[in-house]
């Protein structure tokens, strides 16, 4: 093999890694047997919510692991596979894809990493059941909200038992 070769391949091999450091998780995914359409609808999904999918193949994604200290990915990386990438949202590659996997039953999820750590199947399916960003946001106000509403609740049943007491 020419040394060209051997330095294009290194650098294929290095653009992953970088897309590994990058990435706060990554979902890899067995897609044979899904159609064209459905394919695209899933990449569409995927786009729409800020995360890459890629088909690569699995020597590069095998180094790129190594490189990157992501032990235990290897036997992930067998078969026709594709990963997502997600920069910005932790569940948005775990959520899509378990959608899609429950609706098209060619997808099947291998695994992936999660924050700098291998993860397992079900620890990809566990993270497939949070809400999203907004989801949690709105969960966190609803129980900073529930202390001040009760208290009025409190105060208002006090003012109301007050005006139906007789006055002496």
């Amino acid at each position: 093999m020419s040394e060209t070769i051997i330095a294009a391949k290194a650098k294929i091999v290095d653009g992953i890694v970088d897309q590994f450091n990058a990435a706060k998780s990554a979902v890899v995914v067995n897609y044979r047997g899904l159609t064209v359409d459905e394919v695209t609808a899933l990449r569409k999904e995927l786009r729409d919510a800020g995360v890459k999918m890629e088909v690569i193949k699995n020597t590069y994604l095998r180094r790129a692991a190594d490189k990157t200290g992501y032990e235990g990915l290897d036997d992930v990386f067998t078969g026709p596979t594709a990963i997502a990438f997600s920069d910005e949202d932790v569940v948005a590659p775990a959520r899509i894809m378990a959608k899609f996997a429950k609706q098209f039953d060619a997808l099947e999820i291998k695994g992936g990493f999660i924050e700098g750590k291998v993860a397992s199947l079900d620890e990809i399916t566990a993270l497939a059941t949070l809400p999203d960003f907004d989801g949690m946001v709105s969960m966190l106000l609803s129980v900073l909200q529930a202390p001040v509403r009760n208290l009025a609740y409190g105060i208002k049943a006090v003012a109301d038992s007050k005006d139906e007491e007789p006055a002496a």
